[in-house]
């Protein structure tokens, strides 16, 4: 004996679909943990959350990104250094800022043993991904399309960073 097929209508299979694809996307954008291995300062989540603010766990400890152009360190422009916003781990001198136009901090060159970096192959391309060596926070991602000496491009999210002046 068969069964009839259930009665689906067109608009049942374009809700499925819909759905699908919504489940999709959220599952490609998730952030995923911050950068694996070993480093010296080390807490658990729950001590991450109390540390950190909503904004900086999810960029720092969720590998998240903050939208462009909302950083007020954007504007930043005093002598002084940029830290981590976890450890306050020092980075970037602000001698290194300059303006990419792409809505992040950006600098030309990390300071000394303040940053490592790993490959990144979310949203299906390879990047290379920023991350404090102290905490093992992610930062932001560098791009070859930098301005000289270096010509390298740090792009950093601002809710990652604190700057502390000279």
């Amino acid at each position: 004996m068969t069964r009839p097929l259930p009665n689906i209508s067109r608009r049942d299979i374009l809700a499925l679909l819909g759905a699908s694809a919504a489940v999709s996307v959220a599952s490609a954008c998730s952030a995923k943990p911050a950068a694996k291995g070993t480093f010296p300062i080390r807490h658990t989540e729950a001590e991450w959350r109390k540390l950190l603010t909503p904004e900086q766990y999810y960029i720092l400890r969720e590998e998240g990104t903050e939208r462009p152009g909302t950083s007020p360190l954007l504007k930043e422009h005093r002598a002084g250094t940029f830290v981590c916003a976890a450890d306050g781990n020092k980075l970037f001198s602000s001698r290194t800022k300059f303006e990419s136009g792409t809505g992040w901090p950006s600098f030309w060159q990390p300071l000394k043993g303040g940053v490592a970096t790993s490959t990144d192959t979310s949203f299906g391309s390879v990047r290379t991904e920023v991350h404090c060596t102290q905490c093992g926070g992610h930062l932001g991602h560098v791009f070859d399309d930098g301005p000289q000496p270096t010509g390298l491009r740090y792009c950093m999210n601002g809710d990652a960073l604190k700057f502390l002046p000279a």
